[in-house]
């Protein structure tokens, strides 16, 4: 057994009976699970029944409620963990023990551990369109640096530290990363560890589309270049017509498939990802242009998150609030605003 704890957010509409398989396997596989859920009481309910009894069930600390709720829901599961090593995973992530093991012996020597999620389906199935699409995503990011997973391995020790991190940005994930590395901890970007990922449906990528590209307002360049994207494009198009935007989008596929060879991921990403690169930039070459009204009309870009105006703090921020915090030391969970 893998002297671990599992922290799983979770807020769901309606009852998940895919996940209890699943939890079954991870309370053999690991010291402790927690899932701390958000859902209503018959959901709730509903889970509890199907659940192994190992697993600790418990609801969002008042005091740690945030207009993020999945970084409550951290927070509120380390206060109960038992272990050094964190593992914190999204409800569509599905570990198997060798990369259990991976992340949690990285965090020997790291304090934060970032693999790569990849979407699986059942044998003999394909990808889904939109799964292939959002992989085009992944592919490019790991082209020209990393992606951005829904699972991350952490020392509770560093968070205890510096009071947890901030639930009141958009993109949870970076937040995470950035707090870590302003706080002088060790992020570990792990792409050759293939954690699976099950697919959303199609109407939840589609619902998502402005909200991913409102995360960029936490990379600036980033988001400077996508806007760049759409102007480009129809630069391109008036002074080159078919053959120039063919050539454009030969070039989006190659950079993907640059990011599918790496690190052995020809295994687990289907080439129809990198063939899907282009469209994934077209889609991105507009919705920049919709976070950014998003953005000027305050509009919430996810609208189960409420009005959120930040993407995630520079570490610049962060290193500033840690200086103020560490003349008063705050528990686990304590707001770095």
């Amino acid at each position: 057994m893998i002297r671990a704890s599992y922290v799983l957010p979770l807020r769901a509409k309606r009852p998940q009976p895919e996940l209890a398989p699943y939890l079954h396997r991870l309370v053999r596989q690991l010291d402790q699970v927690v899932v701390v859920e958000d859902s209503a009481p018959d959901v709730v309910a509903a889970h509890a029944a199907t659940w192994p009894a190992a697993v600790l069930h418990i609801g969002v600390d008042p005091d740690l409620r945030c207009p993020n709720g999945k970084v409550g829901g951290v927070l509120t599961g380390l206060r109960r963990v038992r272990n050094e090593v964190v593992i914190i995973a999204d409800d569509d992530v599905r570990y198997h023990v060798a990369q259990l093991r991976e992340v949690a012996a990285l965090l020997a020597t790291g304090d934060l551990v970032v693999p790569q999620n990849h979407f699986v389906t059942r044998p003999a199935q394909r990808l889904p369109w939109h799964a292939a699409w959002d992989t085009a995503r992944s592919l490019l990011n790991r082209a020209l640096g990393h992606d951005f997973p829904g699972t991350m391995g952490v020392r509770r020790s560093v968070l205890a530290a510096i009071g947890g991190y901030d639930g009141d940005v958009l993109f949870e994930n970076l937040q995470l990363i950035r707090t870590v590395r302003a706080a002088g901890g060790r992020v570990v970007q792990a792409p050759w560890i293939y954690v699976p990922r099950l697919p959303p449906t199609a109407a939840h990528f589609l619902g998502q589309r402005v909200r991913q590209a409102y995360d960029s307002f936490a990379q600036p360049a980033r988001l400077a270049a996508e806007l760049m994207l759409l102007p480009a494009g129809l630069a391109l198009a008036r002074r080159h017509g078919g053959s120039g935007m063919a050539g454009a989008a030969g070039l989006a596929i190659g950079l993907a498939e640059v990011g599918r060879r790496r690190w052995a991921g020809t295994r687990r990403f289907p080439l129809t990802c990198s063939v899907l690169a282009p469209a994934w930039l077209a889609e991105r070459a507009v919705c920049s242009w919709l976070a950014v009204a998003v953005r000027l009309t305050g509009a919430a870009p996810y609208p189960s998150l409420g009005p959120l105006p930040r993407a995630a703090s520079s570490e610049r921020a962060l290193r500033a609030a840690l200086r103020r915090a560490a003349r008063t030391p705050a528990p686990v969970g304590a707001s770095l605003r």
